[in-house]
């Protein structure tokens, strides 16, 4: 079977590692992957993450992150968007993930940036998934 959603792909495998206290996953990489991979750095969600040259299109391999007593920082992901149903919103209508205790990941023109950042910037876009 085809891969269809291969954001949602990387997102369960992320969720799956963190449920078995994995130090690492590795999910096949492209740009919106490697994008989504750079927001969950930045916001605070992984260590780090490294492109590895393996395959037909590379790996993108996510270091997962962890607090001092062994609780994942990932406590839930959730796809919004999906290929059979697509998700927009307006800037005004942007989610506010747990009160803004989480993140929206939303793909603009502007590239893929969060949900506080797409306010900051004043443009919508579509909500690719929620983390927190």
């Amino acid at each position: 079977m085809a891969m269809t959603d291969p954001v949602s792909d990387m997102l369960t495998r992320i969720r799956n590692a963190t449920t078995v206290r994995h130090d690492r996953t590795d999910v096949p990489a492209s740009k919106m992957k490697l994008e989504l991979a750079k927001i969950l750095k930045q916001e605070g969600y992984i260590r780090t993450f490294k492109v590895l040259e393996e395959g037909p299109q590379g790996v993108i391999r996510v270091y997962l992150k962890y607090a001092d007593d062994g609780e994942p920082v990932i406590h839930g992901v959730r796809r919004i968007s999906r290929p059979g149903r697509r998700v927009y919103r307006a800037v005004g209508d942007l989610p506010k993930v747990r009160n803004g205790l989480g993140v929206a990941v939303i793909s603009t023109n502007r590239g893929v940036i969060t949900d506080e950042q797409a306010r900051g910037l004043r443009v919508g876009g579509e909500v690719l998934c929620e983390i927190w």
